[in-house]
């Protein structure tokens, strides 16, 4: 590693100002620092605060945290194949058509994406930070392993540009950047991210088993709730992936690549919590959330209304709402700053995916516009939060 390291010094006087690519310093200081330790280093004299964290090595902990989850979705892609064409095969076999699929997908946002980067970095003359390294692996996690490259492409540039550089960059963002790469595809090609035969890759020529369905869970307990059939019934005669709630929370179901296993989200969600990286205020208060509105919910259904019988606790194990309160809430840029604030956003969150779910069946995957939708309303809850604040440190002044 020293022979490359040296290497790449001996470029660095071509980058720097006044040599023939002084405009791709950042560029070039980007590939060094994710390489090698960054060469900024304390100089002042005297007490300083020193601290190992910065922001490499916090990326890095949300990607270790994302492994469990990739690795599964990655073979629960090729079981999924398997399953809908009911060809036999091992498990890495499963693994190996996941990686098929996924690993274009993957490539394909870290390129459109880090270009968008680079270019506004080369622009605007700033660095360019290691937020993306995230950014760019949770984009094609929330997303189909069927969905065209060029749709990966063009929705990865355009969350970055839109919401991401607009605001000034990394830190600055109002929305999550990944959140904003699916809500585009959803609106702008919604045949390639919804309805029922996107969810499990087939092959060119290759039909399904017999009494085989592609649609999720959620999918299906609208479909029950028109035909005012209970939902756990109607879902578990119709797909063989939820016959009990136990492969829901294991995650063998079809979905998008990397949300479907809420037992790989909660692995996550340790590691995240225990080294402090993403606030349990927020995980907790959205689980609390979406429990109680769905209980609400059990509470003042109407006859014949199967869904919003269902038992709350199922809202926790369908769709992506393990993976995006544990990966997506907990965004320290775009969530609530404040420890009180943290509590009311993630309860909003939990109670708004349940709502959306549930009454407005148009959008099922409630999760994504609920943590959007908070994503805007963060900063006015922390305003009256910290007012709260000041009147209560006012009432207890004595002077």
């Amino acid at each position: 590693m020293k022979f490359i390291h040296d290497l790449i010094e001996k470029q660095k006087p071509m980058f720097e100002k006044g040599g023939k690519l002084e405009k791709l310093y950042y560029v070039f200081e980007a590939g060094e620092t994710f390489m090698f330790t960054p060469p900024d280093v304390t100089k002042a004299k005297g007490v300083q605060v020193r601290d190992a964290v910065d922001l490499k090595r916090v990326m890095m902990t949300v990607v270790i945290a994302l492994l469990p989850a990739i690795i599964f979705g990655l073979w629960n892609v090729g079981y999924q194949h398997h399953i809908a064409t009911g060809e036999a095969a091992s498990v890495g076999e499963q693994f190996l058509i996941g990686l098929q699929l996924s690993l274009p997908i993957i490539i394909v946002s870290y390129a459109a994406g880090g270009t968008v980067e680079a270019a506004f970095a080369v622009f605007r003359n700033h660095p360019i930070t290691e937020g993306f390294l995230v950014t760019g692996i949770l984009i094609p996690l929330v997303l189909p392993a069927t969905i065209p490259l060029w749709q990966v492409g063009l929705a990865s540039a355009f969350a970055v540009l839109v919401a991401k550089e607009v605001f000034g960059g990394v830190g600055m963002n109002i929305l999550n950047v990944a959140l904003t790469a699916r809500a585009f595809l959803y609106f702008a090609y919604p045949a390639a991210i919804s309805g029922d035969k996107v969810w499990t890759y087939l092959g060119e020529g290759t039909s399904t088993v017999d009494g085989f369905t592609g649609a999720t869970f959620l999918g299906l307990a609208v479909e029950a709730q028109n035909q005012g059939v209970a939902v756990a019934d109607f879902v578990g005669k119709t797909a063989h992936w939820a016959s009990d709630p136990m492969s829901l929370f294991i995650g063998t179901i079809p979905g998008s690549i990397g949300e479907t296993s809420a037992l790989m989200c909660l692995i996550g969600a340790l590691v995240l919590i225990w080294t402090k990286v993403a606030d349990y205020r927020i995980i907790i208060s959205g689980i609390l959330g979406a429990l109680a509105m769905g209980v609400l919910l059990n509470v003042l259904a109407p006859e014949g209304a199967t869904y919003l019988q269902m038992p709350a606790y199922y809202h926790l194990i369908i769709g992506g709402f393990a993976f995006g309160i544990v990966f997506m809430a907990t965004d320290p840029v775009s969530a609530s700053q404040t420890n009180s604030g943290k509590w009311i956003y993630g309860a909003l969150i939990g109670v708004m995916t349940v709502i959306i779910r549930v009454l407005n069946p148009a959008y099922p995957e409630g999760i994504m516009l609920a943590i959007l939708l908070m994503n805007v309303l963060a900063p006015l809850i922390d305003h009256y939060v910290v007012n709260a604040n000041k009147k209560r440190r006012l009432k207890r002044a004595t002077v």
